[in-house]
């Protein structure tokens, strides 16, 4: 059962954000007030009726960020994705039975500009549950190395591998999401996933992808790496859509496990592909495996040229148009695939035309 919607009047945000390309050239972003989803009847109470360490320190922004009642929802920010992030946001709410018991958890790089990326949000979503907290960009970037496209090198995307040590320890699990998809379910499904007694994460597999592909030659030519997937069944999987038990990733320290294979890259060329590569390496085979419907990933085409592609066979839950073809600069383009028109629906961008209107 969806939220339910109540509509405000437009209110716009007008953000002048620092192009990448050039610091000194500012981009105006105007994005309409989404509407207010609120919970179904059956969704449960959030309340402090669970002290644990560090909830203390979370009441003044309210029970929802330490509760395990709560749907923990864990996103990068910047403003290269702001508008993706924005239809993501609206997707997640606007397909959820309980929204009010969703906490967002948003990691920004520490350059960045977090108040305005704050304002952004809150201007948009004035009733949303979320916190912007700050990523060390130099803790990661001496570790990343080139990659087959530059805009897989960002510091941000390696956030993904500290979220343990960046979120609150009352945080006990989340849900990853990438900037780049919508959902088209309730969260909460994805969220309830049981990770077992072990797992540490869950993520839709694909078995029947080259997995050999996704490291050099180097590395299977050497029997001390590649005996590393001996006793595993080790199948790709996107970490762009996870859930992850933050209490099993800090005991078994695997944010440490993934810089290992990181500083290991800078000597020796094992992989091409970005932060992929080293969550395969510490994950690949010792994951609960997720149905696919969660992530239809590969709608932004390869990484070079960002074709059209079609969706996988079967049911949807959740569209992720990663590749280098993003849907918001397709329909900016004039040059849409026919999925793209499946995100627009979610796209708060206010265009000059409904502007004058």
């Amino acid at each position: 059962m969806p939220g339910f919607p109540n509509p405000h009047l437009p209110f716009f945000l007008i953000l002048l954000l620092t192009s990448n390309a050039a610091a000194s050239a500012a981009i105006t972003v105007q994005f309409k007030e989404a509407p207010q989803f609120y919970n179904s009847p059956e969704c449960p109470a959030i309340d402090w009726d669970d002290e644990r360490d560090g909830a203390a320190d979370d009441r003044v922004g309210g029970a929802i960020f330490c509760s395990d009642r709560a749907v923990h929802v864990a996103m990068t920010l910047d403003t290269a994705y702001i508008r993706g992030s924005m239809a993501a946001i609206l997707s997640v709410l606007q397909h959820s039975s309980c929204p009010q018991n969703i906490a967002f958890h948003f990691v920004a790089s520490q350059s960045a500009d977090a108040s305005a990326l704050r304002a952004t949000i809150s201007s948009s979503f004035p009733y949303l549950n979320f916190r912007v907290y700050s990523f060390d960009d130099s803790s990661v970037a001496r570790l990343i190395s080139t990659s087959i496209r530059s805009a897989l090198d960002c510091p941000l995307n390696y956030a993904r591998s500290y979220l343990a040590n960046i979120l609150p320890m009352c945080v006990r699990r989340i849900v990853y999401l990438d900037s780049d998809l919508v959902l088209v379910d309730d969260i909460a499904r994805l969220a309830r996933t049981d990770l077992g007694e072990r797992a540490v994460l869950a993520a839709p597999e694909y078995c029947n992808a080259n997995f050999t592909s996704y490291f050099t030659p180097t590395f299977w030519s050497n029997p001390s790496l590649s005996l590393t997937f001996a006793d595993r069944r080790a199948c790709y999987f996107n970490t762009g859509v996870m859930v992850i038990d933050l209490d099993r990733w800090r005991e078994g320290d695997y944010t440490t496990k993934i810089e290992e294979w990181m500083e290991l890259q800078k000597r020796i060329r094992i992989y091409e592909l970005g932060s992929l590569p080293p969550f395969l390496l510490v994950f690949a085979g010792e994951i609960v495996p997720v149905n696919h419907r969660w992530n239809q990933h590969g709608l932004g085409g390869d990484n070079f040229r960002g074709l059209c592609r079609d969706l996988h066979p079967g049911p949807v839950s959740l569209l992720h148009w990663s590749g280098k073809g993003k849907p918001w600069a397709r329909l900016d383009a004039n040059r849409p695939c026919p999925l793209d028109a499946l995100w627009a629906p979610y796209d708060l961008l206010q265009t000059p035309f409904a502007l004058d209107s």
